[in-house]
């Protein structure tokens, strides 16, 4: 049956039937520690009992209306965000790369509103904002870009924290500067605090937008609610997805008042984005990462965490190089292909994911324990071995 399937990803052999926490139980009887968890989508672990019984209440009342309706769900969630961060306004989509799409039509209309001639997103090599033909825009991929030419004009990419190229690039011309505070897909790639502070300062100065994109990083996945908040910045549009929808599809576009002035009536849609089943799951995820004690549980967990990796960095120097990241948004680059780690570390029934540079990420839900996290070193120390003796480096 999986011919029926469009090839674009290289998929595992293996199926799973369930999810507990941390862990995955495949077809076959096989248990797995799960620290991709979707790719930082389960950040309250799998088939939380919590955000269950959300689901299931909502099912039993409503899937589906339109937004040609209220939707209460997705007010509670809105107004929660807001509350909770710079924006005063959302949009809700079903994926990042959906609201990767809002943010940047809003940065063209918002000048266009203001009559300027300007256009151009500028963006950072390594980044990775989606697959749509507006995100793929903004990469530098060759990889990603091949065949699907000709792409959207107006596009342009500097290297990564190049100060002198921002000064440079950043014109009359440019409606926003886009960028993830650590680039997830580009191998945990953290920018410097003065960088995003210089990018702010710059856009501030030449009245452009700053769109953030925290997909990945956002949601407390760093132990701040959203990874800008450690720079002491604020932007002017915000894309986040993954952890807010806990496993269900959910994303949002956050904006300032201002920089959301163009999007009126028929500008902008989604057929599913704000449903109430997504919003009544994404209003119990923000509940709970609000929590107190949430956010500082995932600081102090994951600096235990860090440290662990660190002397598993120092045992193999054959195999790791560095560790990368903040809070639980964790990487190791490897000195032999990262993809043999992670396909070790798969034999040994521990998932992870491969990105960019070498890098292996490690992110695992934002609920992890202590214990959870001493097992999770005991694989990876298992299947450093394992390599090691088998001289795969």
């Amino acid at each position: 049956m999986e011919d029926s399937v469009l090839a674009t990803y290289s998929r595992k052999n293996v199926s799973f039937k369930k999810g507990d926490g941390i862990w995955l139980y495949s077809e076959d009887g096989c248990k797995f520690l799960d620290c991709a968890s979707g790719i930082a989508v389960n950040i309250l672990g799998h088939c939380n009992k919590k955000l269950v019984n959300v689901l299931i209440e909502q099912a039993k009342n409503l899937w589906h209306t339109s937004n040609l309706y209220r939707v209460e769900n997705q007010e509670k969630l809105a107004q929660s965000l807001v509350n909770n961060t710079f924006a005063d306004k959302v949009f809700f989509t079903n994926s990042g790369t959906e609201a990767i799409e809002c943010a940047i039509k809003m940065a063209r209309i918002y000048f266009s509103k203001m009559n300027q001639k300007r256009y151009e997103i500028l963006s950072f090599d390594g980044c990775f904002h989606g697959r749509s033909m507006a995100a793929i825009s903004t990469s530098n991929s060759n990889k990603m870009k091949d065949g699907f030419g000709p792409l959207l004009p107006g596009f342009k990419t500097i290297a990564f924290n190049d100060k002198s190229a921002l000064v440079e690039n950043i014109n009359n011309s440019t409606a926003a500067v886009i960028v993830e505070p650590i680039q997830g897909e580009g191998g945990i790639r953290v920018f410097p605090d003065e960088t995003l502070e210089l990018i702010r300062n710059l856009c501030d100065k030449s009245g452009t937008l700053l769109i953030i994109d925290e997909v990945q990083c956002g949601v407390g996945r760093t132990g701040k609610l959203f990874a800008h908040e450690w720079y002491n910045i604020k932007p002017d549009i915000m894309a986040i997805a993954k952890g807010i929808g806990g496993g269900f599809p959910l994303g949002a576009c956050l904006s300032s008042e201002n920089a959301s002035i163009g999007m009126v009536q028929g500008k902008h849609g989604s057929t599913y984005g704000g449903n109430p089943l997504a919003c009544a799951v994404g209003f119990e995820v923000m509940k709970n990462v609000l929590e107190e004690g949430f956010l500082e549980n995932v600081r102090s967990i994951s600096g235990y965490f860090s440290q662990k990796i660190l002397g598993l960095v120092s045992e193999f120097p054959d195999i790791f190089q560095e560790i990368r990241g903040s809070g639980l948004m964790l990487g190791v680059k490897t000195k032999i292909e990262n993809v043999t780690f992670t396909n070790e570390a798969f034999n040994q029934k521990l998932l992870l994911v491969p990105a960019s540079d070498n890098v292996v990420r490690i992110l695992p839900p934002l609920n992890i324990t202590k214990k959870e996290v001493d097992l999770v070193i005991k694989l990876l120390r298992k299947t450093s071995k394992r390599i090691k003796d088998c001289k795969v480096l």
